[in-house]
């Protein structure tokens, strides 16, 4: 008796630990926000446990319900969902997917279990579902980041590299083209500066989704940075031609962009194409052969679509080259001074010399200035070498002034970015001191251009520098758009006749009309006059007879070294 009931109260100890162990099973399974779907292959018994509700609005029997788990997963996961449901076809034992439900922004990890009995047959499956929303959204946020640039929602650079490598790699094996079109924005810092950063923000953004519209799977549009953005389109040809593209971009740039404030911008763009495998083998090469390309477009007149040309990589080539070399140049003031003379009309007596820097490279070759000064100008090495030019300039004239007594003036070429340093005018005066060269023997030559960009603080600084005595020589006259209108404002002394109109001066009338109204006018305005590019007697002899004041040119002179310089006025002064 004793004994049953022992074994009694055994029992009901073993039976109040199994409902706990359940009840602890329970809440586990509840507190867990996951589900877990049951199956018994002998019993051929289905159960579903835990959270169901929660992630279905449907309940399961058996196993000809599983069906209905296709239809609340999104159709581009039934195969492989159906693969992790059934892992006992494959005799797996366990394996996970991630289904994006259908009809909600939901996102279940779904894992199976197989348990096998001694003789390897399937004896239990459990399924669990388990809601991964929150991280598989912080992972699409991040994902965004990694791909998308925020300001556009255009693929970023990297991401687009990336696609483009791919669209390469795929055209390499099927025989194909791919083509980049490398945009760039015209004038968008003006905008940018004009307008302010938020509407040059919402101009980025609305042309962006301009180009959005021709994304598909064959095409891929990229915001780089800044007002730049790039198309890459495999296989092109009709809607997706490069042609078809930019006449769409054209006509939807015909009409400005109306920003949120109700503001009207007018934009253009300067696009280069270039294309794979004409204008490079491999992704990068390619986008940096659009990139030059559109600088090119650019460079001829901004608005325009520019083809990728072997010219204009091999221009590209030897303009970076030229940009090396010339950086060591600077650094070793590696350069040569030559001169050309200037002479009175009237007599044909030396009026004075115009400093030119002559440069040969590390392997001999002479580089002509309107080569290297425009990179020069581009990457600010012009302030130093236009330093260098002024002082070994004035340190020659010096020279001269003190072995020959020769009154004659010395003309220098000034950049517009020398003119804009903030200590350009001291600088002059240092150098002027420092060789002892009255203000009066220089003459300062500008050209018109320099002056678009701030027409009041050159002016300010040529009169301060012609109150001190130095003269103002404007170069290139007649070769700007508005020349005429600067004339009354500037404080010149000096007005050069471009080569441009000396070349034809004998042989159109037009021409002719057009030079004895520049001198005649000049005159009036008490400038004095040199035509530039004198190369004939005829040229000369009709100068002299509209009263020209000087010349310059091959007919009596041509840029001259030092020394030679030295020889012509030891002649002057025989």
């Amino acid at each position: 008796m004793n004994e049953l009931k022992a074994q009694i109260e055994l029992l009901n100890a073993m039976n109040k630990k199994l409902m706990q162990d359940a009840k602890i099973l329970r809440l586990i399974c509840e507190t867990s926000n996951s589900a877990f779907l049951y199956y018994n292959y002998g019993e051929n018994t289905l159960q579903t446990i835990a959270n169901w509700d929660y992630f279905f609005d449907f309940r399961l029997t058996d196993m000809n319900d599983f069906p209905r788990f296709y239809e609340w997963a999104e159709a581009r996961y039934t195969a492989p969902l159906r693969e992790v449901l059934f892992l006992e076809k494959r005799g797996m034992k366990t394996a996970a997917i991630e289904v994006k439900a259908r009809n909600s922004r939901m996102w279940v990890e779904i894992e199976t279990n197989i348990i096998y009995d001694d003789m390897g047959k399937p004896a239990d499956k459990i399924v669990r579902f388990k809601d991964v929303t929150k991280f598989n959204s912080q992972n699409d946020e991040l994902s965004y980041v990694a791909y998308y640039d925020l300001l556009t929602g255009l693929y970023n650079r990297n991401y687009f590299v990336r696609l483009l490598g791919e669209f390469v790699c795929r055209a390499k094996e099927e025989k194909k083209t791919v083509s980049v079109m490398f945009i760039d924005l015209d004038d968008f810092r003006l905008l940018n500066d004009g307008y302010g950063i938020i509407v040059g923000d919402e101009i980025v953004q609305m042309f962006g989704q301009f180009l959005s519209d021709f994304e598909n799977e064959d095409v891929i549009v990229s915001h780089f940075s800044a007002d730049i953005y790039c198309i890459g389109i495999y296989d092109p040809c009709g809607e997706r031609s490069v042609g078809a593209i930019y006449d769409k971009i054209s006509a939807g740039l015909q009409k400005p962009f109306k920003l949120s404030g109700g503001l009207e911008i007018p934009i253009a763009a300067s696009i280069g194409v270039a294309e794979y495998p004409e204008a490079a083998s491999n992704t990068l090469e390619l986008i940096n052969c659009a990139e030059i390309v559109m600088f090119k477009a650019k460079a001829s007149g901004k608005g325009k679509m520019q083809n990728f040309d072997g010219s204009i990589l091999e221009d590209f080539l030897q303009n970076v080259n030229i940009e090396n070399k010339l950086k060591g140049a600077v650094f070793d003031q590696n350069f040569m001074m030559y001169f050309q003379p200037q002479f009175h009309t009237s007599d044909r007596v030396l009026r004075g010399v115009e400093a030119l820097i002559r440069w040969k490279d590390n392997t001999g070759k002479t580089i002509h200035p309107d080569i290297f000064i425009p990179i020069a100008e581009k990457n600010g090495t012009i302030v130093p070498i236009g330093t260098w030019v002024m002082e070994e300039s004035i340190r020659l004239y010096a020279g001269w002034k003190e072995k020959y007594h020769y009154p004659m003036l010395i003309s220098l070429n000034v950049s517009a970015i020398q003119y804009k340093q903030p200590d350009f005018v001291d600088k002059v005066m240092q150098i002027l001191h420092k060789y002892d060269v009255s203000p009066e023997e220089i003459e300062l030559e500008i050209t018109e251009t320099i002056l678009i960009d701030d027409f009041q603080e050159i002016t300010e600084k040529l009169e301060t520098l012609r109150g001190m005595g130095v003269k103002i020589s404007l170069d290139d006259f007649g070769t700007g758009y508005s020349s005429l209108s600067y004339l009354k404002g500037l404080p010149i002394d000096t007005l050069k006749i471009d080569k441009s109109f000396i070349d034809t001066v004998v042989t159109d009338e037009n021409t002719r009309i057009i030079t004895e109204s520049i001198i005649y006018m000049v005159k009036k305005l008490g400038f004095e006059t040199i035509a530039e590019g004198v190369e004939t007697q005829e040229q000369f002899d009709y100068l002299t007879e509209i009263d020209c004041d000087n010349i310059q040119g091959y007919y009596l002179g041509k840029p001259m070294p030092p020394e030679e310089i030295e020889v012509l006025i030891q002649k002057t002064l025989a």
